[in-house]
């Protein structure tokens, strides 16, 4: 099974809608994934991710699955620096020396009553419910392959909601993930799942970031992070 992982288009936040260019950016990633094998699409009901998706829908004559729970993250707590915003924490956690393999993220000042905590929480296990629809179960660390799946299938979301499945899919901490994993818009990244009925198998990170498909201004890319709660 291979799951693609697509982050919506430039946005207008105010309307929670594409703007011009990001409607050019979902048109050009639609005409990308048209090559991917794509067999099931899945959105957040957010409307920038729901026009996202909709490009590549009527590329592949497909319905969109709306995913309730992959709307965009919020966070925030009582005391929190930075307005608890999880990348910037994230980068300031890694600056200070925060030992993310030794050390529970999830008990620092920083999350320790950061909502965006509880959103990774409710994310991961709905994303671990609709794994066990394909024939993948996730036990703690592993996933035990019950059927298997060769089928492909699209996940338009955010960069918030979309942090917290890559982080909980690949054990590593959100916060790190939000700070060293950032992906532009319409970027696509691909985790392959193994088929093996009956074992274990472990996700493959196949691509990340790829934003071929955009064209880029002279100086590369400036990656930007959602900065607007829904």
């Amino acid at each position: 099974m291979r799951i693609v992982f697509v982050r919506h288009g430039e946005p207008d936040y105010v309307n929670d809608c594409l703007t011009e260019e990001g409607g050019r950016q979902a048109a050009a990633a639609a005409e990308r994934l048209a090559k991917e094998g794509i067999s099931k699409i899945y959105a957040s009901p957010c409307g920038r991710a729901q026009q996202t998706a909709a490009y590549t829908a009527r590329r592949l004559a497909l319905p969109v699955t709306t995913l309730d729970y992959m709307h965009e993250i919020s966070w925030g707590g009582p005391g929190i620096p930075h307005d608890g915003h999880p990348w910037t924490l994230g980068d300031v956690m890694l600056a200070q020396g925060f030992d993310f393999q030794g050390e529970n993220w999830r008990q620092h000042p920083f999350f320790d009553g950061n909502i965006a905590v509880e959103y990774c929480d409710r994310i991961a296990a709905s994303f671990d419910a609709l794994l066990a629809e394909h024939g993948y179960r996730h036990e703690g660390l592993k996933f035990f392959c019950e059927s298997g799946t060769e089928e492909t299938f699209a996940v338009f979301s955010h960069g918030g909601s979309g942090a917290c499945v890559l982080a909980h899919l690949l054990n590593l901490p959100f916060p790190y993930v939000a700070s060293v994993l950032p992906y532009d818009f319409t970027s696509v990244i691909i985790l392959n799942f193994p088929v093996n009925a009956g074992a274990y198998v472990f996700p493959r990170v196949e691509l990340f970031n790829d934003c071929a498909h955009i064209r880029r201004r002279a100086g590369g890319p400036v990656l930007q992070q959602e900065s607007e709660p829904v």
